[in-house]
C-alpha cells in the first residue's frame, strides 16, 4: 500500500476559480485535487485531499493524520495568520509538514506575512499557483522518505 500524504485546505478555498482569480488563479479546488491525484499516482503515493472552513475540523484532521499519513501539505488560508491551534496540532503529530500558498503572500498585505504554520513546517511554498500543490507533494514525499530513513 502506498504512503498517504494528507492535503488540507482551509477557509474559502472551496471558492477557487471564482474568488479573486487575479490573485488565486482560475483553477477550481476540484481541478487542483484532480491534478494532485494524477501526480500522486505517478510518483507512487496516495493523497487524502480535504477542505474545511472550520478551524476545529482542520485541527481534528491533523491530529488523525498521525495514524494515517506520512506527511501533511497544508494550505491553511486565512488560518495561517491566526491559528495557534493548527500550529500546535501540526507540531504534535511529528509528521513532515509543507506549508503552501497559491499566491506570494509577501507581495500582499502585511498581515499575510506572519504565519503560525511556518515555524513547524519543513518547507514553505508560495506564489506558484495551482502547480504549487504538485511541488508540495514532491517535497512532502521527500521529507517523509528522509524522516523514515533516520528512524
Amino acid at each position: 500500500m502506498p504512503d498517504t500524504i494528507l492535503i488540507l485546505n482551509g477557509p474559502n478555498l472551496n471558492l477557487l476559480g471564482t474568488r479573486e482569480p487575479d490573485v488565486y488563479g482560475a483553477a477550481t479546488l476540484a481541478d487542483i485535487e484532480a491534478s494532485c491525484r494524477a501526480h500522486a499516482a505517478k510518483v507512487g503515493v496516495d493523497v487524502d485531499f480535504r477542505q474545511s472552513n472550520v478551524e476545529g475540523e482542520l485541527v481534528t484532521w491533523v491530529q488523525q493524520a498521525q495514524n494515517t499519513a506520512v506527511a501533511i501539505v497544508i494550505n491553511a488560508a486565512a488560518y495561517t495568520h491566526t491559528s495557534v491551534a493548527l500550529h500546535d496540532a501540526l507540531k504534535a503529530t511529528g509528521l513532515p509538514v509543507v506549508e503552501l500558498h497559491l499566491s506570494n503572500v509577501y507581495k500582499r498585505e502585511s498581515f499575510r506575512h506572519k504565519s503560525f504554520i511556518s515555524s513547524v513546517a519543513d518547507g514553505v511554498m508560495c506564489g506558484f499557483g495551482a502547480h504549487g500543490y504538485v511541488m508540495a507533494i514532491d517535497a512532502a514525499k521527500q521529507f517523509a522518505a528522509a524522516r523514515a530513513s533516520t528512524t
